[in-house]
C-alpha cells in the first residue's frame, strides 16, 4: 500500500506549516516502521496569502482549485493523488506521529474500506470546550465522523464519487455515512480510530459569539441549509486569525 495525504487549504499560511510538520513526522514514522511511502498534496483554494509557498517549503505538491467548496477541493486533491489510500486532513489540524502508521495497519485488512480519527478539541472558552466535547460524544454514539481526518481506499472513493460537491457544509459527515453504507453492502466495514486523536483548531469557536457557534454546528440547521452556498459564504471567505 501507499498513502496520499490531501490537505485542503484557504488562506492558511499561519497554521499550515505546523500541520504539514506533523504530517511529515507521521510520514517518516510510517516509512521507518513499514517502509510505506507517503505523498502530501495541498490543494490551494485560491488563497490570497502565502499558503502555496508554505506548502512548497514543506515539500508538498500544490494544486489550485478556485471554487470555494471544500467538497470540491477535497475531490480535486483525490484526483491528483497517485497512491491507493487517501487520507484527508484539514489544514489547521495537528496529527500525532502514529497517525499514518495506525491507518496503514487498519487498511492492511481488505475488509476495512476507510474511516475517521477521533478529535481532541481544545477550545479556550470552557463553555465551548464542554459543548464540543458533548457533540463529539453524541457523534460517536450516532456513528458520525467529522472530516478533520478521514481516510478511504481510492477505488472506494471513486465508486462513491467522492465528496458531494452540492453540499457546502457537512460534506464530511455525509461522506462518512455513505462510506459506511457502501462497506456494509459489500460485507466490509469502516474503522474509527480512538486510541489516538488529532487536534483541530478551534479558533472559529473561540472568536465567535456563542450563539453563532450554536447555530453553525446545529445538525438540523446544517441539514436544512447545507446546499445553500449563500448561507455559508462567511464561513468560506472569512478565516479567523
Amino acid at each position: 500500500m501507499s498513502i496520499s495525504v490531501i490537505v485542503p487549504a484557504y488562506n492558511e499560511e499561519k497554521y499550515l506549516g505546523e500541520t504539514l510538520r506533523s504530517i511529515r513526522s507521521a510520514a517518516e514514522m510510517l516509512l521507518e516502521k513499514d517502509t510505506v511511502p507517503t505523498e502530501i498534496i495541498v490543494v490551494d483554494n485560491d488563497s490570497t496569502d502565502s499558503t502555496a509557498d508554505v506548502a512548497l517549503s514543506f515539500g508538498a505538491s500544490v494544486f489550485r482549485e478556485t471554487k470555494r467548496n471544500v467538497a470540491r477541493v477535497r475531490n480535486a486533491g483525490a484526483n491528483f493523488a497517485t497512491n491507493n489510500i487517501l487520507v484527508f486532513i484539514d489544514a489547521d489540524t495537528i496529527v500525532p506521529p502514529e497517525l499514518l502508521w495506525r491507518i496503514n495497519q487498519l487498511m492492511a485488512n481488505p475488509a476495512c474500506f476507510g474511516g475517521a480519527v477521533d478529535t481532541d478539541y481544545r477550545a479556550a472558552k470552557p463553555v465551548v470546550k464542554i459543548y464540543l466535547q458533548l457533540w463529539r460524544i453524541l457523534g460517536k454514539l450516532a456513528g458520525m465522523a467529522q472530516g478533520a481526518t478521514q481516510f478511504c481506499r481510492k477505488e472506494v472513493f471513486v465508486s462513491l464519487s467522492g465528496y458531494d460537491e452540492s453540499i457546502y457544509m457537512g460534506e464530511d459527515v455525509d461522506f462518512h455515512w455513505r462510506l459506511k453504507q457502501f462497506a456494509r453492502r459489500r460485507n466490509g466495514h469502516t474503522c474509527f480510530i480512538e486510541d489516538i486523536q488529532v487536534v483541530p483548531s478551534t479558533r472559529r469557536f473561540d472568536q465567535w459569539p456563542l450563539w453563532r457557534t450554536l447555530i453553525c454546528t446545529n445538525p438540523f440547521y446544517v441539514l436544512a441549509f447545507r446546499r445553500r452556498e449563500n448561507v455559508w459564504r462567511g464561513w468560506y471567505k472569512t478565516i479567523p486569525r
